[in-house]
């Protein structure tokens, strides 16, 4: 169950609507199930509509009236409360959600258990699956009602009723999930013939910005140069930077003003202060000259950042493990900038799922993130060319960590974060998928000679042997043989390359080992060869070595 809370002027205006069955078509049989006192008016099983309607709203406001005239009535004095089942739910009698009404009200402090001075309210149900709880907020006494916090309280009355009424244990949130768009924005853009409200499109813009940008000032550099997008930024009376809003171009209220968002109306963590707080130290990518030497690939020093995530999801301090969830979303945001088109959309789908999972009550410790930030950055001038090995390296180890960072939510009971890093995982996957497609097939065309196969098999028994049958029945094996003899032909140690490749990370949560190590040895590869001596002194290090090995081998058998 989900309980939505909001507040109004209008008493009439409320209950007009909790009754109307003309305008609202989901609107069938609308009647009260519960009340204050149990003895309110029913327009619904009256004779009389109209007049009971007005008596009801009558009663309602008597606490209101009375206040105003003493000048205490609060200006938005209606609370609003409407409580829906989940979908699958069995349908409840009207009994069942009176039980539901009493306990929500009593619980948000609307009228408390046995206070003869609770705030007048009804329970209407105008549909099988939920109802709306109509209340003023003016007591007996004619104070105003103490309901902080009411949608928390609400919401763990709720968690306590599924669990003893059988129902669907609803997913709930720690209050960092971004604001979700209003019906009357949904409606917006429904009728202008968009698929995205204003607030959404807003939000991806901006978070697409932060990932590539390398301070605060360049942020809204580049937000002042999106196409369609109004920004109007704030300061201080000394001139120091306050904050910003953004506007759709078009987008306007019925006074033909623009309809302006603050990044904290957009997400809590799209505020300018944490913004700022984020691109603070962030070193610019470099700037490569013509001619000059080229240095690793974006993409490698990238997957090898976010494969040190890993580490510290296990074993870092909570403040770090969610200062580099949040630099990893950064990532997942940037890709689709990057990416070939026939790739976006998956990219763009796992983005807006995964930005749930980059906030928790966890306060990140920005600068743990530093260097994966950093190399985040170094992505924005590294289009995906040729056969995009290194993004479909980068989604291989992307993967990993959105597992990972699912078990690190479920762990500390984060529900909705563990939910949104699952839906993540399927767009990310889908992704990687297509992504993998071209590059390995590309090394599988370049099968080395069946002798050489059979050497590089020998080393995957004797190095992973707990994974070695899985990695020679993979259909990605004859790419993983490939690329091992590409790097031996290049210079490299084949037999250390796959050593150094195995004890990066556990192979355990790979979706295909032989994929994973394939990626790994690349990404090993390109680094400059080992010279002559070094050649030497690993050969002779492996040398002495591998007699061990064997021993090891033999010794249980």
């Amino acid at each position: 169950m989900i309980a939505k809370i909001g507040s109004g002027k209008s008493t009439a205006g409320l209950i007009r609507y909790l009754f109307d069955t003309k305008k609202a078509k989901d609107h069938t049989d609308p009647h009260l199930v519960a009340s204050w006192d149990g003895f309110a008016s029913d327009p619904g099983r009256a004779d009389d509509f109209d007049a009971t309607k007005l008596r009801l709203v009558a009663d309602l406001d008597l606490r209101v009236k009375q206040a105003r005239r003493l000048g205490r009535a609060p200006e938005r004095h209606v609370w609003h409360c409407s409580v829906r089942a989940a979908p699958g739910d069995r349908h409840l009698t009207d009994a069942e959600w009176a039980d539901i009404a009493h306990r929500i009200v009593a619980a948000t402090g609307i009228a408390p258990q046995g206070d003869p001075d609770g705030c007048r309210w009804v329970a209407v149900r105008h549909a099988d699956d939920h109802i709306h709880i109509a209340a003023t907020k003016v007591r007996g006494d004619l104070r105003t009602a103490r309901h902080w916090n009411d949608y928390l309280t609400a919401d763990k009355e709720l968690a306590a009723i599924e669990k003893e009424y059988g129902l669907k244990r609803v997913v709930r949130g720690d209050r960092t999930a971004a604001q979700r768009p209003t019906r009357a924005e949904t409606e917006k853009a429904r009728r202008a013939g968009k698929t995205q409200t204003s607030r959404e499109r807003l939000r991806t813009t901006v978070r697409q910005l932060v990932s590539i940008a390398t301070g605060p000032q360049e942020f809204l550099h580049l937000l002042d140069g999106v196409e369609g997008v109004l920004v109007d930024v704030q300061h201080f009376p000394s001139g120091d930077l306050r904050g910003y809003k953004v506007a759709v171009e078009g987008d306007t209220n019925a006074a033909g003003e623009p309809v302006w968002f603050s990044g904290a109306k957009l997400a809590p963590d799209l505020s300018f202060p944490k913004i700022r707080e984020r691109l603070a130290d962030i070193e610019a990518p470099p700037v490569t000259k013509p001619g000059s030497r080229r240095g690793p690939s974006p993409w490698h020093q990238a997957t090898a950042a976010a494969e040190r995530i890993l580490h510290h999801l296990d074993h870092g301090d909570e403040a770090a493990a969610q200062a580099h969830i949040a630099a990893f979303g950064e990532a997942v945001d940037l890709l689709p900038l990057v990416a070939p088109s026939h790739l976006r959309p998956h990219l763009q789908q796992a983005a807006t799922a995964f930005e749930r999972a980059t906030r928790s009550r966890m306060r990140a410790q920005q600068d743990q993130a530093r260097a994966l930030q950093s190399a985040v950055r170094a992505l924005r001038t590294a289009p995906v060319i040729g056969g995009g090995s290194g993004l479909a390296m980068f989604l291989d180890i992307a993967v990993l960590v959105v597992i990972a960072t699912a078990r690190w939510h479920q762990a500390r009971r984060h529900d909705q974060q563990v939910a949104a890093a699952h839906q993540a995982l399927v767009h990310l996957q889908a992704a990687y998928q297509q992504a993998a497609a071209e590059p390995l097939a590309a090394l599988a065309q370049r099968p080395p000679p069946a002798r050489t196969v059979e050497r590089h098999a020998q080393r995957i028994l004797m190095i992973v042997p707990e994974h070695a049958q899985r990695v020679l029945d993979d259909p990605g094996w004859p790419a993983l043989a490939a690329a091992l003899t590409e790097a031996e032909t290049a210079g490299h140690d084949a037999e250390l390359l796959l050593q150094h490749a195995a004890r990066q990370r556990t192979l355990d949560d790979a979706h295909s080992t032989a994929r994973t190590l394939t990626w790994r040895v690349q990404r090993l590869a390109a680094r400059q060869v080992p010279g002559v001596q070094a050649r030497a002194a690993r050969a002779h290090t492996s040398a002495t070595a591998r007699p061990a090995r064997r021993e090891l081998r033999r010794g249980p058998l």
